[in-house]
């Protein structure tokens, strides 16, 4: 037989070569990572790469030296915590690690503009934020070694379990905001608001547009914490957007800002601005902390395979540890034996996160039943019956 017609109309379709479709070429901005140059966006700064303080005609900070001496202890000892459990997971005790190497600016500044009364909502790699919250180092690690969901109660710390599915947590945050409002919680000094955190690659999903829209439309006490860290795994962010994250805000009906995300103080005073406005009933605002994920995207992932040696370095030279630290000795307000016992600090906390995980017993197999409603169900209480069971049945006589 031959060939079979083209359907009228319509020219006959060729078979398939199995060939992929090939990239469209890369922008301009491509290029120059591809070269390992890093584009200076228009943003919010407070703290040079050299650490020189600079000022901003509407953000600024006034610390204590004490205070300034914190959040450097601060972003030292998350990036410990964070290193230390990386190396657990290489070492075969969690399953799986979500770094945030690079990150610790932004989530410490936004974290410790936060009150006591605010509600965090994180993603996965929020654990600077978490620390600035009062949680327990040691408390995420249950859910990366496949233990629990999560080992802190949100209400005691205002700390949101980690949400795994990319983006649905802005919508827990818009939400709660909403019954700030409806709670009258707002418009005065003690007034509440929320805050979200999210990546660049979280902000192509549909969830963050649909509750960016609800907190526009109903003036929700949210602020969108968007930590733009170049990368939605391999994808690059030139490949997300075409115009820069905090420029949708427009589009919402509020502010957007872009800050220096390696910049502590600068991510402190725009949060804070920002979480003021939200307190006193002026709606939400977009943040977007302009940052660079050092480490891979999780253990799972070889970032060696989507970005080049010499991108990585050229944004080392914007590492917010060395940034901080050589503000606070230019200043005069830390010194060696300062450093030392900031770094002392950190080995004695690292040292006991090691210990806890290395002795982390595995869980019961009943707590597979725990936290599935808010009240069991006749049905939840026969299948754990069963199971409960079905695993006696493997112990003493007659054991299977």
């Amino acid at each position: 037989m031959g060939d079979k017609p083209a359907t009228k109309g319509r020219p006959a379709t060729k078979a398939r070569s199995g060939a992929r479709r090939s990239r469209p070429a890369p922008t301009p901005a491509e290029e120059a990572a591809l070269q390992g140059s890093v584009p200076e966006p228009e943003f919010v700064q407070l703290l040079t790469p050299d650490g020189e303080r600079v000022e901003h005609p509407d953000y600024s900070v006034d610390f204590t030296d004490e205070q300034l001496q914190g959040l450097y202890r601060d972003l030292v000892i998350v990036r410990r915590l964070d290193l230390e459990s990386t190396a657990l997971q290489r070492q075969g005790h969690l399953a799986i690690w979500a770094s945030l190497e690079g990150q610790e600016a932004a989530q410490i500044g936004s974290g410790r503009a936060l009150r006591k009364q605010d509600m965090a909502f994180p993603t996965y790699r929020e654990h600077g934020v978490l620390w600035c919250r009062g949680v327990d180092p040691t408390a995420p690690h249950g859910l990366f070694r496949g233990n629990d969901h999560g080992d802190w109660d949100p209400a005691e710390h205002n700390a949101n379990l980690y949400t795994l599915v990319i983006g649905a947590q802005t919508l827990h945050a818009v939400g709660y905001a909403m019954g700030i409002n409806y709670d009258g919680k707002v418009g005065t000094d003690d007034g509440e608001a929320a805050i979200v955190y999210f990546g660049d690659g979280a902000s192509s999903q549909g969830d963050v547009h649909e509750a960016c829209v609800f907190a526009g439309v109903y003036h929700a006490p949210v602020v969108f914490f968007c930590q733009n860290n170049q990368y939605a795994i391999s994808e690059p962010v030139e490949r997300q957007t075409r115009t820069p994250i905090y420029q949708r805000a427009a589009g919402y009906g509020f502010p957007g800002v872009r800050v220096d995300g390696n910049d502590v103080l600068a991510c402190y005073a725009v949060a804070r601005h920002a979480l003021d406005q939200a307190r006193h009933g002026q709606g939400p605002t977009l943040i977007e902390a302009y940052t660079y994920r050092m480490g891979a995207h999780t253990t799972t992932d070889d970032p060696t395979r989507y970005r080049t040696g010499s991108e990585v370095e050229s944004w080392k030279q914007r590492d917010p540890i060395s940034r901080m630290r050589s503000y606070l000795t230019k200043a005069g307000i830390g010194d060696d034996d300062f450093f030392a016992s900031v770094d002392a600090d950190a080995d004695r906390i690292t040292g006991r996160l090691r210990e806890f995980v290395i002795g982390m017993p595995d869980p019961d197999p009943s707590r597979l039943f725990e936290h599935v409603y808010a009240e069991e169900s006749p049905l939840q209480d026969a299948e754990r019956a069963w199971f409960e069971q079905y695993q006696s049945s493997f112990v003493g006589e007659g054991a299977h």
